[in-house]
């Protein structure tokens, strides 16, 4: 790849429920060591695209390139295994579990020799690695055997989001990580993004907190009923400028 060859594209997405058209042709490019804002209002088509490219929902039309390879993910575990991983709202941590078991859900170690083979789970590993990655990414839990039930919101988000980092090989789809978090816990799951950034993890973040998209995003897509209405650097939006494209005033005021 050189570098300004696309590590996710979508080419001209169109999904429909019934009479109901969800998305119309959407088309967007997205780089490594990008974080791109994806907002609109409710109904707008995000959560049908986050579900289109995570494997979740497949289009009717349309092609989705990663590397620059096609792919038409038929579940959630493709797309995880192309290199997308996907956070959405509720998180997906299990709460009386510890941090090294939720960041090794799903992909537990086990314990060597005929332990392991009966079942055994290496806590101990998984809690020192979970641990290491989560600090790569910038996430400090002084406690390895504390479970998420005992962490602050903001905490519990940015494991989560340090879970998505620690596996994610290319994209990293980000629904809504700040919502229902006060400002410090917003602004720690912010810097946990920035790090994603960093480690040149290309990062869609969706949400209808406008000033978390402003101050985090390089580019943003805009989208209504289903449509791209713009994309552009977040250089070239104002709080204000970025409402009203979101809400079509722009159109009208143009």
């Amino acid at each position: 790849m050189t570098e300004r060859d696309a590590i996710l594209e979508v080419r001209r997405i169109s999904k429909s429920y019934g009479s109901v058209q969800a998305l119309t042709e959407v088309s967007f490019k997205a780089f490594a060591g990008e974080v791109i804002g994806l907002v609109g209002d409710n109904g707008a088509g995000k959560s049908t695209l986050i579900k289109a490219l995570s494997g979740v929902h497949q289009p009717d039309s349309g092609e989705i390139f990663l590397d620059g390879v096609h792919h038409d993910w038929k579940s959630p575990q493709e797309a995880i295994d192309s290199g997308i991983e996907t956070l959405y709202q509720d998180s997906g941590l299990a709460p009386d579990l510890t941090i090294g078991s939720n960041v090794f859900l799903g992909r537990e170690i086990m314990k060597k020799g005929l332990l392991g083979k009966m079942g055994f789970l290496d806590q101990k590993a998984m809690e020192a690695e979970a641990l290491e990655d989560l600090a790569k990414v910038g996430i400090s839990v002084p406690i390895s055997r504390r479970t998420v039930s005992q962490l602050s919101g903001g905490q519990r988000q940015a494991v989560a989001i340090g879970r998505a980092i620690s596996w994610a090989r290319k994209v990293i789809l980000l629904d809504e990580p700040t919502n229902h978090l006060g400002a410090r816990q917003a602004q720690e799951v912010l810097s946990v993004i920035e790090e994603a950034k960093k480690r040149g993890l290309c990062v869609i973040f969706i949400s209808h907190t406008l000033p978390h998209v402003l101050q985090v995003t390089d580019r943003i897509v805009v989208m209504r009923l289903g449509q791209v209405v713009k994309d552009a650097p977040t250089s070239e939006f104002t709080a204000e400028s970025l409402l009203a494209s979101i809400t079509g005033l722009a159109e009208l005021q143009g």
